[in-house]
């Protein structure tokens, strides 16, 4: 796996965590937005 593509699956892991833990807090705004941020760098998977 090259190293900008480990970069870019990190960061997409990360970004769904943050948005599961933000939902689960009750910021339905926050997360939506950082399961955006997710989805966008999840592009740069494939």
């Amino acid at each position: 796996m090259r190293l900008s593509r480990l970069a870019w699956f990190l960061t997409t892991i990360c970004c769904l965590l943050a948005s599961f833990l933000v939902f689960l807090r009750g910021d339905t705004g926050y997360a939506a937005v950082a399961l955006v941020v997710a989805l966008s760098a999840a592009i740069n998977l494939f």
